[in-house]
């Protein structure tokens, strides 16, 4: 469920840097996807060791 809210969290943070760089379409779906991963892939990080310290 947080990786499910980090990657959505990333996707949106991509795509508002790439409005606010003036991006066209393209480049907006690229920084909002880049970003989702790397949201998605730190938050999971975080939930494995917030499982292990909590279980």
């Amino acid at each position: 469920m947080l990786v499910i809210a980090g990657i959505v969290a990333g996707a949106i943070w991509g795509g508002y840097l790439a409005r606010r760089r003036k991006g066209n379409r393209l480049d907006i779906l690229q920084y909002a996807a880049s970003s989702a991963i790397a949201f998605g892939l730190l938050t999971y990080f975080v939930s494995v060791v917030l499982l292990r310290i909590f279980s």
